[in-house]
């Protein structure tokens, strides 16, 4: 089955959202909140900021045109687009977890009642189904310095969340986790330390930026990245992007232990060994840091267990661009489909539309195993897994939605009715408030 899109509609969650430009991206639509729109059980669910700053959390049944909207009792604290709201869902208790409003500082989250997602047809959506807004987890202390919160849950319903430790440049990922009564702090699982050299110089500190962190259909937990390093000396030159190759590691116990794409150990979750910029078998995709590579773009796993990630960069023969990343990445920048092969290799196909934005695009997959890419403004590209991925074409150019640039995709939805369903924010300027839209699209049948 070759993909397809058909566009079912559009609807407004808010028409006058919180808007200003913040690390060249909007605060509302960042596809690390990992997750700003969800599916659970038949609804939907989304999370934002108003233009007088207040949390909001909606719901609406799949299909329907009308949200169900909760103002939290917290405020956006910075103009900061990192300072994102991202949502979980924990299936074993049926509740729904947010964190909030964090750079490099410390957190807000929000926990619902214990049910409230497993029966939404007859469970008020009302203020008194959440519980205070905390800066711990229940109690449990994380780090002052948290960045970059990720939901994932696990096979057996439990909810972890992944985030970073640290600040850009010399931080460390790690991992909570939720079991229905208690948050657990597993632990760091990747080290800051380490030194890296390019052809340019060195550089001895650095953050690992994840595309994603997935469980596939069979109980392997994924995640694709790119290294960030501290000092600029890597580069060629200033006013670029110090980020460099695309990684790859898996674990097989929950996010215990990791491994490369070879299956050896390279980090344990808690202990002595972390994930290093200087392990063995990382890399899947080698990149210099010339090439103004994106972090923290997109991944998805297809049927079969194998990962699938999005990385956009300025092409190797457009040469190094290191003057504005901003710039040439608006002006060269493509996308390109990386994804392991049923041979075990990683085959890497640019996606023939130029991004005309430095922002980052998402990635889902059909039933089919078909790709779709969303790309900057709302556009959608696709290609086939009869192809092997290799016929992308552009399928919608996001005629009539006026979208500001990156947009956050529902990666959880596609699996529940075969829609294709993204959030995003139309353009405005300076600090005027605009409206955000959630959009979807119905996938080939």
């Amino acid at each position: 089955m070759r993909p397809s899109v058909t566009r079912q509609g559009v609807t407004q969650l808010d028409a006058h959202a919180v808007y200003f430009v913040s690390y060249d991206g909007l605060v509302n639509t960042n596809s690390f909140q990992k997750n700003g729109l969800l599916t659970h059980r038949g609804h939907q669910y989304a999370a934002w900021y108003t233009a007088s700053r207040d949390a909001v959390v909606a719901r609406r049944a799949l299909g329907a045109t009308d949200w169900s909207t909760v103002t939290l009792p917290h405020r956006l604290k910075a103009d900061d687009s990192h300072n994102v709201i991202s949502l979980g869902v924990s299936a074993v208790d049926g509740r729904l977890h947010l964190t909030m409003d964090s750079h490099s500082d410390g957190f807000f989250y929000v926990k619902s009642a214990a049910g409230l997602l497993d029966d939404p047809v007859s469970t008020a959506w009302t203020p008194s189904a959440f519980g205070a807004v905390q800066t711990t987890l229940d109690g449990l202390a994380l780090t002052s310095r948290f960045t970059y919160p990720q939901f994932v849950a696990t096979p057996e319903g439990r909810l972890q969340l992944s985030y970073r430790a640290g600040v850009s440049g010399d931080g460390r990922n790690a991992l909570t986790e939720y079991d229905g009564s208690r948050w657990t702090a597993l632990g760091e699982w990747t080290d800051a330390t380490g030194t890296y050299t390019s052809a340019h110089g060195s550089s001895t500190a650095r953050s690992m930026y994840l595309h994603g962190i997935d469980y596939d259909t069979r109980g392997r937990l994924h995640a694709l990245f790119t290294w960030r390093e501290r000092d600029a000396a890597v580069m060629r030159g200033r006013g670029g992007l110090t980020n460099h190759d695309t990684g790859y590691v898996y674990s097989d116990d929950r996010g215990r232990t990791w491994r490369n794409d070879a299956g050896a150990v390279v980090g344990v979750t808690g202990g002595s060994e972390k994930v290093s910029v200087g392990a063995s078998g990382l890399v899947v995709d080698p990149l210099g840091p010339d090439h103004a590579l994106m972090n923290q773009e997109s991944q998805f796993t297809d049927s079969a267990g194998r990962p699938h990630a999005v990385v956009s960069h300025v092409p190797v023969r457009s040469g190094p661009c290191t003057k504005d990343y901003v710039a040439d990445r608006t002006a060269h920048g493509r996308a390109f489909h990386l994804c392991k092969t049923a041979s075990g290799g990683w085959r890497k196909t640019e996606i023939p539309v130029p991004l005309r934005s430095s922002q980052r695009t998402g990635l889902v997959l059909d039933r089919y195993d078909n790709a779709y890419a969303v790309l900057p403004f709302g556009r959608i590209a696709a290609a086939s897994r009869a192809s092997g991925y290799t016929d992308w074409t552009l399928l919608f150019d996001g005629a009539g939605l006026n979208a500001f640039g990156e947009v956050v995709v529902d990666e959880t939805r596609i699996r529940a009715d075969n829609v294709l369903s993204f959030l995003y924010q139309e353009k405005s300027a300076g600090t005027t408030p605009s409206a955000l839209y959630v959009a979807d699209f119905a996938l080939s049948a």
